[in-house]
């Protein structure tokens, strides 16, 4: 089963702070779960969880407003958090004392509640960015990607911020996500989830869009 979270705060970075509502993502059964990504307030996430056992904290990179109830919600659950290690300057943006407890790297798996979660290095909006493909995990037997800041519904993730690449989204996004299934449902970091097949289409856009 999958399960929506929804939390507010502020997203802080080059000096600049915006209002951002994430959505955190749950994922497994009745009694285990991930949780991907760890925002603003782990309270609401612990009610979600309802005292299942939580496998991992998955982060889908390291911007501060999808890392900063990770701690607090390890701390809540015994769960250990997972961050690329070309995220870790953002990391200690937030934590400067504290490390996550494991590391993504390209196809690490995992396992739990009948779901296999496989981690997709997605550089771009930040350079440790990944998504999580969950191979049947939806409606109907279906893919499912959970996509983080890589791709929304109507674009790749922004750019233009420091430890960002444009160009470099722009191949993680045509490697790494138009490759899997059109029918593949995306569940993003904000905002309505979107499938592969209705976005594929406007690739060139997004890139002549970008130049």
């Amino acid at each position: 089963m999958i399960e929506l979270v929804t939390t507010s705060g502020l997203f802080a970075l080059d000096g600049g702070e915006w209002e951002v509502t994430n959505n955190i993502w749950l994922i497994g059964n009745d009694s285990e779960v991930a949780v991907i990504d760890a925002a603003h307030d782990h309270a609401p996430i612990v009610e979600a969880i309802n005292g299942r056992h939580v496998r991992a904290i998955i982060c889908t990179h390291g911007h501060n407003d999808h890392i900063n109830a990770a701690l607090a919600l390890s701390d809540a659950t015994d769960a250990p958090v997972h961050l690329h290690p070309d995220d870790l300057m953002l990391w200690h943006q937030v934590y400067p004392n504290a490390k996550p407890d494991r590391l993504l790297s390209h196809g690490k798996t995992f396992r739990f509640g009948g779901t296999k979660l496989v981690v997709l290095h997605t550089p771009g909006h930040s350079p440790g960015c990944c998504c999580l493909h969950a191979p049947g995990a939806g409606k109907d037997g279906t893919d499912v990607v959970f996509s983080g800041d890589t791709l929304f519904c109507g674009g790749p993730g922004a750019t233009g911020r420091s430890h960002s690449d444009f160009n470099a989204i722009i191949t993680s996004i045509r490697t790494r996500l138009l490759c899997l299934p059109p029918h593949t449902v995306v569940h993003t970091g904000h905002g309505e989830s979107t499938t592969i097949g209705a976005e594929a289409p406007h690739l060139e856009e997004w890139i002549q869009r970008g130049h």
